[in-house]
């Protein structure tokens, strides 16, 4: 072995010679450094030398001659086992025998070498060091042993200590003698001369101890006590922090108040805090008189201690609790049976417990007030044979659905009494483990009262219907009355001039009648569309291209005090709509927009895409599926609620006298509802109104739709083509045919279906079929285009339709080649529509 390796660190070891001669100490010295490069030598010749190296520091190994002036090897070989025990010690001597070397041995030496072998000498030194080496190693391990051993005896100690605790706690009841039992085991475990616990109350910052274990003439501190008189190590212990200083003289945290510790003999202490859901609950403390250290296995075991004595005192107070609280069930248990027991025979309503069997198993004293059964009549027979037999099947089918797990609310049905009429009960029912406990409630005066109530409500309702009639007719016997008076007016007036021969006035008269004529013919458009029974002409409408064609017209309408936007939805769909309607319904939005700013604002146009879910589309009386909206907002007057409610009643208005007719919203909404959609209005007074267009997504492409078009769209016919003119009404019927004939058509005529029918069924020609709608003698004008378009294909057909017969025409879906014009119209309008189909 090296000698570096003796010193475990790295440094050089020092070997020490013992000899009175230079020359072998020289000798000596050239050897080790051969057989130990970097090792340290020192030589010594006497006695007093060889002690004082001795005892200024162990060499790593000691070489020693036999015989010294004064001094002998023996002799040094005694004092170093005295002083240095654990170091090789090695004689090397030209003079020592055999006998004397085995003594010497015997008496210690770790070996010898003669001086005139030295050779051996490198041998020999790495043996000696190495067993040095292998005896510290093993001398240590011995201490570790030892030590390993103590403290397998203190923990195994401790543990039985804490064994011995557990068994004394485990019959204790009170929490102080629970925390007295611990101090007085750590008291004596730890030779301290004080040991307790105590409760502590951090608000006020004291703790309250009832009793403590105290070393023979050491003074209780039974009472209580006030933290900050003994330091401020109250704040750490407020943490959850334990507290132990040696010397409360050396402690910043009690060093000013150190007399007053050393004075209760607490120089040294502990302080550890027991806590309960995060709150400082207790505190387990040691107190010494004296400075002492507290080492990590006292603190382990106190803590130990600790936790188990913060267990027991919780575990008992929560044994006390629930005695306490099982203590207070007991007595509700037994109250609240009573009022069960009470409540079971006074309830009005009647309680039950029914079986799988079908049979009652206790029901309550109501049952007998109620139905006239006695509670034994009903247990007895299955409930089934009291109910009315047009309720079995329901009752059935709410029992599978008792049975499956799911319980009963509401469920009514009749039960016959003992007078053998029926009573409605409406039942509650829970299933439980096999059972159904169920209430039921006698709702037959309820549901009388019900009918009646729907009654007088079925007469509200008409009674309010017929209030609508007459302010609906009473508006139309209005304004047709003005309308019917100016025309009646005009034509006595152009008679009377006639008869006088003043022809000038007679074209102003004409233009009177002819204009109260087209207003006429307007109001009944507006009727018929809030009907929902107007004439359409769908078509697919670009909505957003709509409202850019219209843009100019609604700014010259607003005037320059009202500022327009129109925000149009990127990717907007289309529509299949009337674009005359629609273009109709958005003025008259913005003219009403226009009419709630009277000192100007901001009126706002936009466009969007809608998905209307099935909860939303029950809110707005939708379909539910995807829409193209169109709303028109302003930020003028606003409406109240009432107000808003009523805005699409006919010849409902808030305008002035003069400045509206009240049909106009209603319009919109026949126009709405009878495309698909639906309107909503959204208004606050004070702060505007918004009013949005729901018109459905057409989902047939633009392509297909253009291709419908232009099969639709025929070429003008030449002239002398051939008009067959139905119509049950005389008069109108020659007036067609006159005007047909101006333009130089051929003309038959027919005054009913079948007429028409025999007509069309023959050989003459026949390019155009001018219909009515609505015909006498069971065939209606669409029935006979249908009829004859089985015998001519190609027919081209032109309805002329007043305003019930809109369902005929499939609401006005037509096939193509059909078209329709809506009564009344002009002559010179029938005329120009005519020569486009022929």
């Amino acid at each position: 072995m090296k000698a570096e390796r003796e010193t475990g660190d790295g440094e050089p070891v020092e070997f020490l010679i013992l000899e009175d001669s230079r020359f072998d100490a020289e000798l000596l010295v050239e050897a080790l450094r051969i057989a130990q490069p970097g090792a340290l030598t020192r030589v010594v010749g006497t006695e007093a030398d060889f002690v004082e190296a001795l005892e200024a520091g162990p060499p790593a190994l000691i070489l020693s001659d036999y015989e010294l002036p004064g001094f002998t090897g023996a002799q040094a070989l005694e004092i170093a086992q005295r002083l240095v025990p654990d170091v090789p010690f090695i004689f090397v001597s030209g003079v020592i025998g055999e006998d004397n070397a085995v003594e010497l041995l015997k008496r210690g030496a770790t070996d010898y070498v003669s001086k005139g072998r030295l050779a051996r000498l490198p041998s020999v030194l790495e043996r000696a060091l190495q067993e040095s080496h292998d005896r510290r190693v093993r001398q240590a391990a011995q201490r570790s042993l030892q030590e390993a051993n103590a403290t397998f005896a203190r923990a195994e100690h401790r543990r039985l200590a804490l064994i011995e605790l557990g068994d004394r706690i485990r019959d204790l009841d009170d929490p102080g003698d629970i925390a007295f039992a611990a101090s007085e085991l750590l008291g004596r475990e730890m030779q301290v001369d004080r040991a307790g616990y105590g409760i502590v109350d951090i608000a006020v910052e004291t703790i309250a101890i009832e009793r403590d274990w105290c070393a023979p003439g050491v003074a209780s501190l039974a009472g209580l006590l006030h933290f900050r008189d003994y330091g401020s190590y109250i704040d750490d212990l407020r943490r959850g922090v334990t507290v132990a200083f040696p010397d409360s003289y050396e402690d910043p945290r009690t060093r000013d108040n150190a007399a007053a510790l050393e004075a209760i003999t607490a120089r040294a202490a502990v302080n550890m805090p027991l806590t309960e859901k995060g709150g400082l609950v207790g505190l387990l403390y040691l107190n010494h008189g004296v400075a002492r250290p507290w080492l990590d296995g006292e603190l382990a075991f106190m803590r130990e201690v600790g936790e188990r004595v913060r267990t027991a005192i919780a575990r008992r107070e929560a044994q006390a609790d629930l005695k306490a609280l099982a203590d207070s069930l007991e007595r509700q248990v037994a109250e609240r049976t009573r009022e069960r027991d009470r409540t079971w025979a006074l309830s009005q309503d009647l309680l039950g417990v029914a079986n799988a069997s079908g049979f009652f198993e206790s029901v309550n004293p109501a049952w007998e007030s109620a139905l006239g059964w006695t509670r034994e009549e009903v247990r007895t027979q299955p409930f089934r044979n009291f109910l009315h037999p047009d309720d079995l099947a329901a009752t059935e089918a709410e029992l599978q659905r008792l049975s499956d797990g799911s319980r009963t609310l509401g469920f009514e049905n009749r039960w016959r009494t003992k007078a053998g009429d029926y009573r409605w009960l409406s039942w509650t029912a829970v299933p439980d483990e096999g059972l159904l406990y169920t209430v039921a409630r006698d709702v037959t005066e309820q549901k009388e009262g019900a009918a009646e109530l729907e009654a007088a409500r079925e007469q509200l309702r008409q009674s309010q219907k017929l209030e609508a009639v007459g302010q609906l007719t009473g508006g139309l016997a209005h304004d047709f009355n003005n309308l019917l008076a100016a025309i009646s007016g005009s034509l006595e007036l152009m008679h009377r001039r006639g008869l006088e021969g003043r022809w000038a006035d007679i074209e102003r008269y004409v233009g009177v009648a002819q204009g109260a004529a087209k207003r006429a013919a307007a109001l009944t458009h507006r009727l018929l569309a809030f009907s929902r029974r107007q004439t359409l002409a769908p078509k697919l409408v670009d909505v957003n291209r709509l409202v850019a064609g219209m843009e100019d017209l609604v700014r010259r309408t607003m005037g320059p005090q009202i500022e327009l936007e129109a925000v149009a939805a990127v990717g907007l769909w289309k529509v299949l709509a009337d674009p005359s309607q629609l273009e109709s319904a958005l003025l008259n939005l913005c003219i009403n927009a226009r009419d709630a700013m009277p000192e100007g604002g901001k009126l706002t146009i936009e466009t969007g895409n809608r998905w209307v879910d099935a909860r939303t589309a029950r809110t707005r009386d939708l379909a539910p599926g995807q829409y193209v909206s169109l709303c028109v907002s302003d930020n003028g007057v606003g409406m109240a609620p009432e107000v808003a409610a009523r805005a699409f009643d006919p010849f409902f208005t808030t305008k002035p006298i003069g400045m509206g007719t009240g049909l106009g919203l209603s319009m919109i909404y026949g126009f709405a509802k009878q495309s698909g959609g639906q309107v909503r209005i959204y208004s606050e007074v004070g702060k505007g109104t918004m009013v949005c267009i729901y018109l459905p997504r057409n989902m047939v492409d633009e392509e297909t739709a253009d291709e419908a078009v232009v099969a639709a769209a025929t070429p003008r016919a030449e002239q002398g083509d051939t008009v067959l003119v139905v119509d049950d009404e005389p008069a109108l019927r020659m007036l067609i045919v006159e005007a047909m004939q101006d333009l130089g058509y051929a003309t038959l005529e027919a005054g009913d279906g079948a007429e028409a029918l025999k007509l069309l069924q023959s050989d003459l020609r026949i390019d155009l079929l001018l219909s009515d709608v609505g015909l006498p003698g069971g065939m209606n004008g669409r029935q006979v285009a249908d009829a004859a378009r089985l015998v001519r294909p190609d027919l081209k057909v032109l309805f002329i339709t007043g305003y019930a017969e809109n369902a005929v025409l499939s609401h006005g879906h037509l096939a193509p080649g059909m078209h329709v014009m809506t009564k009344p119209f002009e002559m010179d309008v029938l005329a120009r529509r005519v020569k486009e189909l022929t």
